[in-house]
């Protein structure tokens, strides 16, 4: 699609959010994770898109698909890609290239549970996450597409969601076979 096209898109968008505000708050498509078989696990989108995952070989997968901890930078570099496109598209920006590179650092002790030497719980999740843009466009300064990246990083919902806590419920609904 044309950075045109995507502009008058979001435009339309955001003309009805101004009359109608309460039409910006939606349900998010769910994602639906099956286990498969020793480590692999199958993600469902409602719309028939599958993506398998499994671990590495050192803790018991395959190492033949990606794991869920680079889902997770996938869609926090891909959900910044789209923002600036859609950012600079809005603007009248015609990019030439654009990457976004997400990228973290882990303690793989969290993921089996291990105790540090303080006998404290190691923590699973990233210890830290990074991420690198490259982007150009013809005849626009440096500056200025610095700010776009910036711009469009404040307003992307995944950078949001990795960036800021958010409170999550979690349900079991556990039954004995």
């Amino acid at each position: 699609m044309a950075a045109a096209d995507i502009a008058a898109a979001c435009q339309r968008v955001e003309s009805v959010l101004q009359r109608r505000p309460e039409a910006g708050l939606h349900d998010d498509a769910p994602a639906t994770a099956r286990w498969s078989d020793g480590l692999r696990v199958v993600s469902s989108h409602a719309n028939g898109t599958q993506i398998e995952t499994d671990m590495p070989a050192e803790v018991g997968g395959s190492g033949d698909r990606v794991s869920p901890g680079w889902m997770l930078r996938a869609g926090w570099a891909s959900c910044t890609a789209t923002c600036i496109a859609m950012a600079a598209a809005a603007k009248g920006i015609e990019l030439t290239s654009l990457e976004v590179r997400a990228s973290s650092r882990s303690d793989l002790r969290g993921l089996l549970g291990m105790a540090g030497p303080d006998d404290e719980p190691v923590y699973a999740g990233p210890r830290d996450m990074q991420m690198h843009v490259r982007i150009s466009a013809r005849g626009v300064a440096a500056d200025l597409l610095r700010a776009l990246v910036e711009e469009s990083y404040r307003s992307s919902p995944m950078a949001c969601a990795v960036q800021d806590a958010l409170p999550v419920s979690l349900h079991v609904d556990a039954n004995a076979d």
